[in-house]
């Protein structure tokens, strides 16, 4: 007999996934302070303890929501006996960001079954939503009800490809015409609008009651942490190639999962061109970057049990609760 060399599984450099915490535990905390703070560590007046609370709060609910999305991966391919890593969090050292760009596993075994890429591609959006939803209940009641003037919302969307490429037409052609330019409106204030969605209302809805016409709510920096989480989960769920949505769609469609895909870059083509140019750049995202196909599962002729496919109604619901059009909306007046 001859002995067979059997790969080892990577070693968990356990180091660097706390070192990818730490760090993004800090560029969280300084993003909160530059987006939203009055104070800054490095500043002559120093740190604020109501900023520093606050920075804390919100850094703090961020990675718990990240973390705990990346965890029920992990958990789930070990249940399954998938090689994985441990989570990655990546750091967002970029003024005028979070702070971060979420986290991710990676997978270094084959899927063994539809019903194990059911189980993997599902604990992650809810186990998220497991620590999110109550979170965002829990900012919403330290959150305070203001008088704010109604926002005014038009189509196409101010922040539209459509509407852009007119504005850069028409600033064109008063260079080439020499026209004298328009006078620019004057704005006194500034707000940050995050967006609406399902969950967000309803869960609003019953912490704070029914807003009245002319009333908005200034939110406390949990509910912001669990707002990206809502809007991480949404982008996860989207049934495209390899994204927690894609592992759901092949596994009920098979390869039919990459014409829904191909479906979904069409929806985001139209929100980007119509709602809001931010979409365009989770366009190239899910079209280039992450693609349609989706890798067969070692043993397809498993089918999928009933319980599976309930969970897979259950996260299209979750998708349809978090969706929301316009994630961010600069208003100015």
């Amino acid at each position: 007999m001859h002995p067979v060399s059997v790969p080892r599984p990577a070693p968990a450099r356990v180091w660097l996934h706390l070192l990818l915490f730490v760090v993004t535990l800090g560029t969280t905390f300084l993003a909160y302070l530059l987006l939203f703070g009055r104070s800054f560590p490095f500043s002559g007046g120093g740190l604020l303890a109501e900023d520093r609370t606050q920075a804390l709060f919100f850094s703090g609910s961020l990675l718990a929501i990240l973390g705990s999305h990346e965890m029920g991966h992990y958990v789930l391919a070990r249940w399954h006996k998938v090689d994985t890593s441990l989570p990655y969090f990546i750091p967002l050292p970029v003024p005028g960001s979070l702070g971060t760009l979420g986290a991710v596993i990676r997978l270094r075994g084959r899927i063994p079954t539809r019903n194990a890429l059911v189980d993997i591609g599902a604990a992650g959006p809810l186990a998220g939503l497991v620590v999110a939803l109550p979170l965002l209940y829990w900012g919403l009641l330290h959150s305070t009800v203001v008088d704010s003037p109604p926002v005014p919302s038009a189509f196409p969307g101010e922040s539209s490809l459509w509407v852009l490429g007119q504005e850069l037409l028409r600033w064109v052609m008063e260079k080439v015409t020499q026209a004298p330019p328009a006078m620019e409106p004057v704005y006194t204030s500034h707000q940050t609008h995050f967006g609406d969605n399902l969950l967000m209302k309803a869960l609003t809805w019953l912490a704070l009651g029914p807003l009245p016409e002319g009333k908005d709510v200034v939110v406390h920096p949990v509910v912001m942490a669990a707002w990206f989480g809502l809007l991480v989960t949404l982008l996860n769920l989207l049934p495209v190639g390899q994204l927690d949505g894609g592992h759901l769609t092949f596994a009920v469609l098979g390869p039919r999962a990459r014409l829904v895909g191909q479906g979904v870059a069409v929806v985001l083509l139209f929100l980007t061109v119509f709602v809001t140019a931010s979409w365009g750049l989770w366009l190239v995202v899910a079209s280039k970057v992450v693609g349609f196909g989706h890798p067969e599962v070692l043993r397809p002729e498993e089918p999928l049990s009933v319980s599976r496919k309930v969970i897979c109604a259950l996260c299209l619901l979750a998708l349809v609760g978090c969706a929301m059009p316009i994630p961010l909306r600069e208003v100015w007046s």
